[in-house]
């Protein structure tokens, strides 16, 4: 019964109740005890010892009433002066207090008499409950003050109606009020516990979110503000690199000029001199010349030219340029293209920047002896990305470029880091290779912005494998949301 008194948790209520309720506010009947279940109660009662049940809050608010009028209580409200006696009785009876003994009986002017208990909990006075009225067990005859408060009716009538109002003694009537009085003190009990228990789970409940929006602000202050540095980095990186490529560009064009001998002959230490200048140079412009790739790239600045384009021209391309620095270092460089003919909607120009960056890095990591493979085939499947049946997804045909060396190789933990700007897997002053970092993820970006993928399998038992997949144009056209909106492609360019 105890459950099904218990009301739940008022989703309107505040913290502050919470915190009230458990720092010892006087505790309302009304917040922890279900009217309905109550009247039902109340209901019950009656039912089994045919006495009316009224349950007062302390403030004397009707909680719950199960009552059958008496016929002696229908004749004196039929009466003026009677249903005014009557009324004032009633009054009197919800306002008497109980005291300390915590039940009292109060009498009515036809004879009858109420008894009312108390609701305690925690040594406060929570409510009241009123038995009644029922005739005590003594009463014989009706009593002066009916006939003196109601005239019209004679003694003869006023007996027989007395006999047919319940007769309970009055330590029968004191045990039913303390069983009552008992079990509703028990039910507010656990009640009560169930209504502090939701309380402070609201509370806490409120609490959290309060701390999460207060973390959530502060992530949010945190986010803008990294959100500016990175602009006023990008615009450094920016600004920085176009300085520092002009007179760069000089630096490399007179270091040319002077291992040609235009300004007069150099001797073997001279032009050796004007060689690492011009070596040094050129490094020093790949670096910058990615910075501001990659500036473009983080601004959304950098678009793409795209044309019909063929990859086998791309890596055949790509092979001429890097053919020398692959025969100095001794390592063989092998495209086998299989006569690949998939026209790609693409920038040749990015592309041979990808496939340049990939050969550059398989070469440099390769050594003396090794070999580096371009292999290119086309691929045809369903896209996976498709919804419905893999019978109805449309057909797409994709162009796979794989660029295998048999170097030191890339160990699995490191796979996805290196794509990242400026990451290097050995990043100790020690290095043996040089570098940026800057190359991978310049690739990674180009290739996803032609709807493209790239990833690094290894290459058994040396080495790693850099595979990119481009979609065909005839497959990029039905895929037009695979295109990033910081690299979209520049039709007015075409």
């Amino acid at each position: 019964m105890t459950s099904s008194l218990t009301r739940p948790p008022n989703s309107q209520g505040t913290a502050t109740v919470a915190v009230d309720v458990v720092s010892d506010v006087p505790v309302r009947l009304e917040d922890v005890v279900d009217r309905d279940a109550l009247e039902e109660l109340c209901q019950s009662m009656h039912r089994l010892f045919g006495i009316s049940v009224r349950v007062y809050t302390s403030e004397g608010t009707l909680m719950a009433s199960a009552a059958s009028e008496l016929e002696i209580c229908r004749f004196v409200n039929d009466l003026p002066a009677g249903r005014l006696a009557c009324g004032t009785t009633v009054t009197a009876a919800k306002a008497v207090d109980p005291g300390v003994e915590g039940e009292v009986t109060h009498g009515c002017f036809t004879g009858l008499t109420y008894r009312i208990v108390s609701l305690d909990y925690e040594g406060r006075r929570v409510g009241r409950i009123v038995l009644g009225p029922v005739a005590p067990a003594m009463l014989e005859e009706a009593p002066p003050s009916l006939a003196k408060t109601v005239p019209k009716l004679d003694v003869v009538q006023g007996n027989e109606l007395l006999t047919k109002v319940p007769r309970v003694k009055s330590d029968a009537l004191g045990r039913l009020a303390h069983h009552l009085k008992t079990s509703l003190e028990l039910i507010i009990f656990s009640s009560h516990k169930a209504y502090v228990t939701s309380k402070l789970h609201l509370y806490s409940v409120r609490e959290s979110y309060r701390e999460l929006e207060e973390k959530t602000r502060r992530l949010e202050q945190a986010l803008t503000r990294l959100k500016e540095l990175d602009r006023l980095k990008l615009n450094f990186l920016a600004t920085v690199s176009h300085e520092l490529r002009t007179p760069l560009t000089s630096i490399i064009g007179y270091s040319e000029m002077l291992g040609e001998g235009i300004a007069g002959e150099l001797n073997e230490e001279q032009a050796e001199f004007v060689k690492t200048i011009h070596g040094k140079g050129e490094q020093l412009l790949a670096l910058i010349m990615g910075l501001l790739d990659l500036s473009k790239l983080e601004s959304g600045t950098m678009s793409l030219r795209e044309s019909p384009t063929q990859i086998s021209r791309v890596l055949g391309d790509v092979v001429s340029t890097l053919a020398p620095v692959a025969r100095k270092k001794e390592v063989d460089l092998v495209l086998d293209d299989d006569g690949v003919a998939c026209e790609l909607a693409a920038d040749p120009e990015r592309l041979r920047q990808v496939f340049v960056n990939l050969v550059d890095n398989a070469v440099k990591f390769t050594p003396k002896g090794g070999s580096v493979t371009l292999r290119a085939r086309v691929v045809d499947g369903a896209d996976d990305d498709e919804p419905g049946a893999a019978l109805l997804a449309p057909v797409r045909r994709d162009v796979v470029v794989s660029v295998a060396d048999t170097g030191i190789g890339i160990p699995p933990v490191e796979r996805a880091k290196v794509f990242d700007a400026f990451y290097q897997v050995d990043s100790s002053s020690t290095r043996e290779y040089g570098g940026t970092g800057l190359g991978l993820s310049i690739v990674k970006r180009i290739v996803e912005a032609h709807g493209g993928t790239v990833r690094i399998e290894s290459n058994e038992a040396t080495g790693a494998v850099f595979v990119v997949t481009l979609p065909s144009a005839q497959s990029r056209r039905s895929l037009p949301s695979r295109v990033p909106a910081a690299l979209a492609p520049d039709s007015s360019k075409r």
